[in-house]
């Protein structure tokens, strides 16, 4: 299996190929932003798939990250995913933001509950918690820090994502072993690849998963009243 991979949820705009089998993408680009996503996609996307022989017809799959992240951000990334396999007639899956970026830590940190903390704004945070062997311990939520650090339970924990440090804190404070493995504001891509390539395309669509709804108002002043 060949597969695209995309996202654009978070802090990054950032694609990947990689082939079953290789331990490393054929190609692979990641640029940090925080805006600018929608512009940004497309050449980039181009300029992945013109470094893999083959180009869009070689592949077999598109996976996109589907949240929780940006507003903005994710809808920019599962357009432009849902278009690419609909032209190339292949399937495309989704990919929680949160299980990209706890994925590299399955089955390294052993005896360690592996927690992903993104950070949801104005003290909130997007949170799941695995045991090490990826088993789900706390489903995908939004709460505060405390409530955060609270549900980890006895730990100890290894914890990533861009607010990982502050659920870190609330963890010390409270007693627990808490290691801050990564803080990075965006998944790795590659990792993205690697879960959309197991996904079942029947139980993972690339739609948008939001966990609060948008901070966006429908325009109505204009509307005239029915009769």
């Amino acid at each position: 299996m060949r597969i695209l991979a995309i996202d654009t949820a978070l802090g990054a705009c950032s694609a990947c190929v990689l082939e079953a089998g290789r331990p490393e993408p054929l190609a692979i680009e990641q640029i940090a932003m925080e805006r600018g996503h929608a512009e940004a996609l497309m050449p980039l996307i181009e300029r992945v798939m013109n470094a893999v022989e083959g180009g869009f017809s070689s592949l077999d799959r598109v996976a996109v990250t589907v949240g929780p992240g940006s507003y903005t951000g994710l809808r920019v990334g599962v357009s432009a995913a849902r278009a690419i396999a609909l032209a190339a007639g292949i399937p495309a899956v989704g990919v929680t933001t949160l299980a990209a970026c706890a994925a590299p830590l399955v089955g390294r940190e052993t005896g360690r509950v592996i927690a992903a903390a993104l950070d949801a704004r104005h003290g909130q945070v997007w949170f799941q918690a695995l045991s090490s062997e990826g088993r789900q311990i706390v489903a995908l939520r939004q709460v505060s820090y405390r409530d955060a650090a609270r549900a980890i339970g006895a730990g100890p924990v290894s914890l990533v994502g861009s607010a990982a440090l502050p659920v870190a804190n609330e963890a010390w404070a409270i007693g627990l072993d808490a290691l801050v493995i990564d803080d990075s504001r965006a998944p790795d891509v590659t990792w993205v690849a690697r879960l959309g390539m197991i996904a079942d395309p029947d139980s993972a669509p690339p739609r948008p998963l939001y966990l609060k709804a948008p901070e966006t108002t429908p325009q109505d002043r204009a509307r005239l009243p029915r009769r």
